[in-house]
């Protein structure tokens, strides 16, 4: 009682609540014999997230949204269902030893020494309304964990539900189909994937994880629960579930495990149904060092010089998911300081990086890459990231930057780099611009890791040997990984860059304002050191990091 008046003294404090309302609520607390602050919810003055926020800053312990957090089976296992129906709570993540549980009341020792005693971890309790735990213990318990269960579940719940019409929005909330979805997206969380495809075909339903830039089958739902399981994914991307026939944009905000999960959602329509693309971004990723990405030494000691350059255009090139960000923020890392001004404009910001001003294209308010990076030129900066150079207004603008005093790094989709320079010709960049502006072209592409686990030396046959130029020794070998349960079975684990740095020297200059061919510029860049993609590749396939598969997979031979 004491705890409800001071949290009420300070909802009058704040203005949440005025004296007259509080008043009023008292006599109908008296007359009900119900508690003041559920009369003041059931007055309509107050939420519960405003009660709950008020006793956060008084206990000084932090609030937990539930409505946007994932939950791992394995961490609801830890909790008896009983227990967490008993005690208003629910755990949430695991970090080592200890259990991270959202309460209604965190003060309860009693609830803490029974969830410590049942889960054998220490434990951190947080704050969450009674409405969100409900939720979440009716989403997370009844319902075991594996996806052939939950199917049965679903089943279950539409056989009870017969005769009964259910919207599409109603079985897209039924706590089955939310566990279901929760499932597929933990799944590709715990598996490193980029993107997850759920892919309705003429009979089945299918859904794939792209892991290391290969695409990988996963579970496969009935075909008549397409329906609430594609629902479900627009309304939590807030896209109109309503809408069919047009192809549509959403986002996902998700905790998981104590990380921030950015899922940016696609709906493409299909003669069999809408396809669903989800591309995961994980913001609390490990940013990798400019030394960690696969660089080889040469290349890494020029490229370092060229990003600590004042001025000019580094260009970034390769298809879509070959790590040209990674690279360009792996740059940016290393260049940061408190002495410069650094600004990016991206699509859509993958890291928040500390000191730099990051911000995100938005095409709807205006904000395009070019109308961007003309603001950004107003705001001082030394050095500016554009996510992409699209168009020939955001590359004359880039080239502007880059021969006023700015060092500009940006990508494009070329398939090496001397592309990039033939590229910016198309766009309407005159060559006498492109070699006044632009110092180094790095391409690159991702190719799979060995798995340490199981990796074994192959000697090479005559014809891989013939193919690759070399005699035979008892130095050269091969490399490849026989499968294992760490990788999976597919005998890779993670992946690494290949790159081919281009740098603009004057004999390139001259070939670029002589309008030759990129194979031109690219004989010439190879006679001052510059190794290929394909030659990188072959390196590291020796040197037992990839397989040369790997390597023709992602490359030619030059």
């Amino acid at each position: 009682m004491q705890q409800i008046k001071l949290i009420v003294d300070d909802l009058v404090k704040n203005g949440t609540v005025s004296k007259e309302q509080l008043e009023s609520a008292k006599d109908e607390s008296k007359k009900k014999g119900m508690p003041l602050d559920k009369v003041l919810i059931k007055e309509g003055l107050v939420t519960e997230r405003d009660i709950v926020s008020v006793l956060s800053d008084r206990l000084g312990i932090p609030f937990m949204d539930l409505s946007d957090y994932v939950v791992d089976t394995s961490v609801i296992n830890l909790v008896p269902e009983a227990v967490a129906e008993r005690y208003k709570l629910i755990p949430i993540f695991k970090i080592g030893q200890t259990l991270t549980i959202a309460m209604a009341n965190p003060q309860d020792i009693n609830a803490i020494d029974q969830v410590r005693l049942k889960s054998k971890c220490e434990i951190e309790p947080v704050l969450a309304t009674e409405t969100d735990i409900r939720n979440a213990i009716d989403q997370y318990y009844g319902v075991t964990g594996s996806v052939e269960e939950v199917i049965k579940q679903i089943d279950a719940s539409k056989k009870a539900a017969k005769g009964k019409k259910v919207s599409e929005a109603d079985l897209a909330e039924d706590a089955p189909v939310i566990k279901l979805v929760n499932l597929i997206i933990l799944q590709a969380v715990k598996d490193k994937a980029s993107d997850v495809h759920i892919e309705p075909d003429e009979k089945v339903l299918r859904v794939r994880y792209r892991i290391d830039g290969i695409l990988h089958e996963g579970i496969k739902p009935p075909k008549e629960l397409e329906s609430a399981i594609l629902s479900r994914v627009k309304i939590l991307a807030k896209m109109d579930i309503a809408e069919k026939r047009r192809p549509q944009d959403g986002r996902i905000l998700l905790k998981m495990e104590g990380r921030d999960i950015d899922l940016r959602v696609s709906s493409f329509p299909t003669i069999f149904g809408e396809n669903i693309v989800i591309r995961i971004l994980d913001k609390t990723s490990v940013l990798m060092g400019l030394s960690e990405i696969g660089m080889n030494a040469a290349a890494l000691k020029e490229f370092d010089k060229l990003i600590r350059r004042p001025y000019g255009i580094l260009l970034v090139t390769g298809p879509t998911g070959s790590g040209k960000t990674t690279t360009l923020y792996a740059a940016l890392s290393t260049i940061n300081s408190s002495e410069k001004n650094i600004i990016t404009i991206e699509d859509p910001v993958e890291y928040q990086l500390d000191m730099i001003r990051q911000t995100q294209v938005n095409p709807k308010a205006g904000l395009t890459f070019a109308s961007g990076l003309r603001s950004i030129l107003r705001q001082d900066p030394d050095i500016i990231m554009v996510g992409e150079i699209r168009d020939k207004e955001t590359a004359e603008i880039a080239n502007h930057a880059a021969l006023t005093g700015h060092l500009v790094l940006s990508t494009l989709h070329t398939n090496d780099s001397a592309g990039a320079i033939t590229r910016l010709a198309d766009m309407g960049i005159e060559p006498f611009l492109v070699s006044s502006s632009v110092i180094g072209i790095l391409a690159q592409r991702l190719v799979r890791v060995i798995c340490p686990k199981c990796k074994e030396k192959i000697i090479p046959t005559d014809d891989i040997l013939r193919d690759l130029h070399l005699e035979r020794s008892d130095d050269i070998a091969i490399y490849r990984g026989k499968g294992c349960p760490k990788c999976k079975e597919t005998g890779y684990t993670g992946r690494i860059g290949l790159y081919e740095l281009l740098v603009i020297n004057e004999e390139i200059k001259k070939l670029i304002i002589a309008k030759a061919s990129a194979d031109e510029i690219k004989k010439k860049a190879a006679e001052f050191g510059m190794k290929s993609l394909y030659d990188d590749g072959i390196d590291k396939a020796l040197a037992g990091v990839t397989t040369i598969e790997e390597v023709l997979r992602v490359s030619e031979e030059q």
